[in-house]
């Protein structure tokens, strides 16, 4: 009973201590509070909210909102019953309509609208819907498959609202952007984020060099904008990184500096250039650098240089570390494909190497990439370097690249890389011969090839 007592005595005077500490800090501080009603005992200051004003991103919206559009393309596929076929015997099959949607921007007033080639890959029909619901055919003016961007032409005679180009190498990480698409077919949604990367590679894709940021986007938003806080271009949003095929924190545009290269090219040439520098090697860290003794812990190591390009004649050697090109960084391959991607053959850029130690500073004259690989019949083909035909023994040969051919896909693994040294029994010494022997010969053709494990097959195309 004494223990009960003390108990509640000393719960009692609590209480009254809590209710006076109460009633002492909130009616004798209560002058000190702050607009949020947070207490503090450090001296008050008055907060310059200056900085909100540039969270108002209704300036760059109304410049931009108009220039991103709806694309619709329409293909047709046919469709065959196996059970028909299982009593009747084979069917032509019925063609069935497949429609899908995506983004673009307009991005000069005669209409051409830049998008992804992914968005209107396969499409027999092309339209285009305005922000103010108008809609008007489009035609195919060309593609990088490669970078995913497709270049159209609203096919009407009337100025539309355009997007301009902003520089992608002067935006910074941190640096408020805006995304506006058509997510889901809700037209013309915007969102905010910043850049969170630059020069990003993903390994799913082609693309070596993406701007990585936190803006919400979903699919339909591919082929969409992204801008800065003033409305204009600074990437083409591509994709994201997802297990659930919707928006999880990370989304990646193409660059608007390659965009631009891309899209004057298919302008002007009708496909794109694309300059080499005739380099192979990797990017450096601190266990590469000392592995190999290095007085550099960042930029791009070579270990190989391909005869007859620019990086040859130049005097690139092996064992060089590429730190800068212009007056762009290189800190990885992702820098340096970001640089090189917006460049032409016969370019001149200006490399500064690190080589045993000692900075130098070398031009070299970009090589057109045609001129060192093919393309056929979805096998992308391109020359041996000095150490390829050294590891495989031999003095002659081109190397499979990549691979498209759907009929090949499955044996991926075993043909990239693979070494192509005869084409219907004639020898390959490299990319030229190889065009020759291909341009001259008949429909059927057969490859000698040398498979990446060492086996020797032959391929029937």
């Amino acid at each position: 009973m004494k223990n009960i007592s003390t108990i509640f005595i000393t719960s009692l005077l609590s209480g009254v201590i809590t209710l006076g500490a109460y009633k002492l800090v909130f009616e004798d501080n209560s002058g000190n509070l702050s607009e949020s009603g947070i207490t503090t005992e450090a001296p008050l200051h008055q907060v310059s909210y200056n900085g909100y004003n540039s969270l108002d991103f209704t300036q760059g919206v109304d410049k931009a909102i108009n220039t991103v559009v709806h694309v619709k393309n329409v293909s047709y596929h046919t469709v065959r019953n196996p059970i028909m076929e299982f009593f009747y015997g084979y069917q032509s099959g019925q063609p069935r309509e497949q429609v899908g949607t995506g983004s673009g921007v307009i991005i000069s007033e005669d209409g051409y609208v830049v998008t992804n080639n992914h968005v209107i890959r396969g499409a027999s029909e092309i339209d285009i819907t305005l922000n103010d619901n108008r809609t008007f055919p489009a035609k195919l003016i060309g593609t990088d498959s490669k970078m995913d961007i497709a270049l159209l032409k609203i096919d009407a005679d009337e100025k539309f609202p355009y997007a301009v180009f902003a520089d992608s190498d002067n935006i910074k990480v941190g640096e408020w952007v805006l995304a506006i698409g058509n997510p889901y077919n809700l037209n013309s949604t915007v969102t905010a984020g910043i850049v969170s990367a630059k020069a990003r590679n993903l390994a799913t894709s082609g693309i070596q060099s993406f701007i990585q940021t936190d803006a919400a986007v979903n699919p339909g938003n591919s082929g969409g904008a992204l801008v800065n806080t003033n409305g204009d271009l600074i990437g083409i949003n591509t994709m994201i990184s997802s297990n659930t095929g919707s928006y999880v924190g990370y989304s990646f545009a193409v660059p608007s500096n390659i965009t631009r290269k891309i899209v004057e090219d298919l302008m002007e040439f009708g496909k794109v250039q694309q300059g080499i520098l005739g380099v192979q090697g990797f990017e450096i860290n601190s266990q590469i650098a000392e592995k190999l003794d290095l007085k550099t812990t960042q930029g791009f190591y070579v270990n190989d240089v391909s005869k007859n390009t620019g990086a040859e004649k130049a005097g690139v050697k092996e064992g060089d570390v590429i730190t800068q090109i212009d007056d762009r960084s290189i800190r990885s391959f992702s820098d340096l494909n970001a640089v090189i991607s917006t460049k032409r053959p016969n370019d001149k850029v200006t490399a500064l190497l690190n080589r045993n130690g000692k900075p130098q500073s070398i031009e070299i004259t970009l090589t057109n990439k045609e001129l060192m690989n093919i393309k056929y019949k979805g096998f992308e083909l391109e020359n041996l370097s000095d150490r390829e035909k050294s590891k495989h023994g031999i003095d002659y040969g081109i190397k499979i690249n990549n691979i498209t051919n759907p009929r090949f896909k499955p044996y991926e693994n075993e043909l990239k890389n693979a070494i192509v040294i005869g084409i219907n029994g004639s020898k390959v010494e490299d990319i030229e011969s190889a065009n020759k022997l291909l341009n001259h010969s008949a429909d059927r053709i057969r490859l000698d090839i040398i498979t990446s494990n060492g086996e020797r097959v032959r391929l029937m195309l």
